[in-house]
């Protein structure tokens, strides 16, 4: 007897192929063969995923980027690419087709609607991507990350989470310390390069804090690095202490000891925060594809585990008095904390190996 074949479909970007690898490995572990369908750009992402996954690259393009001549080629790559996946599945016909979103999916997700194959999609932001729309109610399941997400009439959501890093599922519901006379920690995230924005107003808002509650605080601070130098010398000049960095290795741990975490609302940022438990000030990219970042804070906001303020709201004042609530209310802060952990899931890729399994019993139409 063989074992049964799971065929992942994703690319573009680190946020369709990390929870991706997340499921390629629950599958692997559970003695699925595992394959990968992406493009060039998915496959720089790959690295992470258990030698034992078979990658395939396909061919895909987006007629989101590049000049005339790139988008007039977008439909033929496109097409051959589903050619392609159709015969390569006739040959060798996978037991579920799970599509993770981007461009490189759609070769393998149109192939299982044509051969009637068992299908679903995983998506990350609180608002569905340009091919996930596409077809979502072409497929069994929409495994939804966010919760709410907005769903075409006729898709069958289901809230299974973002599966988060095993350095975060290790720090999951940490005990929170509530603010107070002691030192505080506050971790400022942009994402992984940071955000210009942030940078601008979050070490100003600071500075504008009361002394009494200022001369507590260390700062975290995810700067872009043509942007680290003067924030650094910025939090020095205001006698901040403060740690700057392009990018932080050890976020899991900094946010598990931080008493208010600042930052974007990106599908895995509100994950990591909501799986660990803490207060939040979210700010969201305000400039993202169908505002899915407002979408993805949604869930906390109404929870209570978040404070969210637009990009265009953001300012100094705004922000100061937003942290100074959080940090001079140790109560409600502990509400907070208890609160996003309430939105959390950390056992979203239990739950999509569950969908998996059930849908490799059932004949999808």
């Amino acid at each position: 007897m063989t074992n049964p074949y799971l065929l992942i479909a994703a690319g573009g970007t680190g946020g369709h192929m990390f929870p991706a690898q997340a499921l390629a490995e629950a599958m692997l572990n559970k003695g699925w063969r595992v394959r990968l369908s992406t493009d060039a750009r998915g496959a720089r992402y790959t690295g992470g995923f258990p030698h034992s996954t078979e990658i395939v690259e396909v061919s895909s393009a987006t007629f989101a980027r590049g000049g005339l001549a790139a988008k007039a080629l977008a439909g033929p790559r496109i097409a051959a690419g589903v050619a392609g996946m159709t015969a390569q599945l006739l040959r060798d016909r996978p037991d579920v087709v799970v599509g993770f979103g981007g461009y490189p999916s759609i070769p393998a997700l149109s192939a299982a609607v044509m051969l009637r194959l068992p299908r679903m999609i995983h998506e990350q932001n609180g608002v569905l991507g340009r091919v996930n729309q596409l077809f979502a109610t072409r497929v069994a399941h929409v495994a939804c990350g966010v919760w709410p997400t907005d769903l075409p009439e006729g898709a069958h959501g289901i809230h299974t989470g973002n599966p988060v890093r095993a350095a975060v599922l290790e720090r999951a519901a940490a005990p929170y310390i509530p603010p107070g006379d002691y030192p505080m920690s506050v971790l400022v995230m942009g994402g992984s390069q940071g955000a210009r924005i942030l940078s601008d107003v979050v070490p100003g808002a600071i500075a504008a804090l009361p002394e009494s509650l200022r001369q507590y605080i260390r700062v975290s601070h995810q700067a872009r690095e043509e942007d680290a130098e003067r924030v650094t010398a910025f939090y020095a000049d205001h006698g901040i202490l403060a740690e700057v960095q392009p990018f932080f290795h050890d976020v899991p741990r900094r946010m598990s000891e931080a008493q208010l975490v600042i930052s974007r609302s990106g599908a895995s940022s509100v994950a990591d925060i909501s799986v660990i438990g803490r207060p939040s000030i979210l700010i969201p990219f305000g400039a993202a594809a169908g505002d899915h970042q407002t979408a993805n804070a949604r869930g906390l906001v109404q929870a209570g585990g978040a404070i969210m303020i637009p990009e265009n709201a953001l300012d100094v004042p705004a922000l100061t008095e937003q942290i100074a609530l959080v940090l001079t209310n140790p109560e409600a802060a502990q509400k907070m904390a208890h609160a996003a952990l309430s939105v959390g899931a950390p056992d979203a890729t239990e739950r999509l190996v569950a969908l998996v399994e059930q849908l490799a019993q059932k004949e999808t139409p």
